[in-house]
């Protein structure tokens, strides 16, 4: 008996372009992770009296953006982590560029269950309040948004770039997987409903340079995997950036702890792991440790990023 498919489907364009951009990555890249597991037991209780007094003002902070807020912070302790390489293979030569900004490329769950990488800026610079703010405006930006126009925008720009590279080849091939095939054409809109959106504000939608490549990678599974136990062990790093972070689910894991006496036990404690991994050829675990160091005393002291 032949076993018959229940369904076939093409790749649309943002599944095309994620799938080109993870291809390179995993190509060109040699990865290394790192899974940081902290007891924050303590920094949580602390969260929660703090949010507790900024909801007796009418404001909120979720646990996910002090996390995200802590993550900044350490960061600015390791800046080869917030960079871009260049590097060529068969010439043997490279550069690293950090970047006093950082930028994150935050993946999102869009309607409909499509998953979309939106550039979240100068998040280093932004306090609590503004990280909330900021992100309740991507969240209305992103309901108004075409995300096949918007990406085709983005796959346009990135094709003048390697013309002006002289990838000429590469354009060529992208340029028939595009068009050359009825199946595997991309649809955008046509007629009165492309004129709709265009009528639609920049201010009001995501645009393509919402999309461009931000300075690190941040993914938030555990935003939608709560009460999941596990880690993810290995990301994608998207070239040009050098690094990206995990955060998994919050869960409860055995920690060995010294009791007042000065024996060790087991103790239950609330840890939300973060999964780190790092382009091998620009990042030794020497660059990567001074965040984790940075992160803990974060985590050990709180309150220096308690400001809304």
């Amino acid at each position: 008996m032949s076993i018959r498919p229940t369904s076939v489907s093409t790749f649309g364009i943002q599944r095309k372009i994620v799938s080109n951009m993870t291809t390179e990555g995993w190509r060109s890249i040699p990865h290394c992770s790192y899974v940081y597991e902290p007891d924050l037991t303590q920094f949580i209780e602390k969260y929660k009296a703090f949010d507790a007094e900024l909801q007796k003002e009418g404001k909120h902070v979720t646990l996910n953006t002090v996390i995200v807020k802590a993550i900044c912070e350490a960061l600015k302790s390791a800046p080869q982590m917030n960079a871009h390489c260049e590097f060529d293979r068969h010439l043997v030569r490279g550069t690293v560029t950090t970047y006093d900004q950082i930028d994150i490329s935050m993946p999102w769950i869009l309607p409909g269950d499509q998953m979309m990488t939106i550039t979240m800026k100068d998040m280093g610079n932004r306090t609590l309040g503004d990280m909330t703010e900021y992100t309740a405006e991507m969240a209305k930006k992103i309901e108004k948004t075409n995300f096949d126009e918007a990406m085709y925008g983005v796959s346009i720009n990135d094709t003048i770039e390697k013309l002006k590279k002289g990838d000429i080849v590469k354009v060529v091939r992208r340029l028939y997987g595009s068009f050359a095939s009825k199946k595997h054409r991309i649809k955008l809109l046509t007629g009165e409903a492309k004129k709709a959106y265009k009528a639609i504000p920049d201010s009001e939608k995501i645009t393509p340079a919402d999309l461009k490549q931000g300075t690190i990678t941040i993914s938030n599974i555990g935003s939608i995997s709560r009460g999941h136990t596990g880690n993810v062990d290995m990301l994608i790093v998207i070239p040009p950036q050098v690094c990206a972070i995990c955060i998994n689910a919050m869960q409860k894991k055995p920690f060995v702890v010294t009791n007042a006496e000065g024996k060790d036990e087991i103790s239950i404690k609330t840890t939300i792991p973060l999964t780190i991994c790092f382009d091998h050829r620009v990042l030794d675990f020497g660059e990567v440790k001074p965040f984790l160091d940075a992160m803990q005393r974060i985590i050990d002291n709180p309150e220096c990023i308690f400001k809304y």
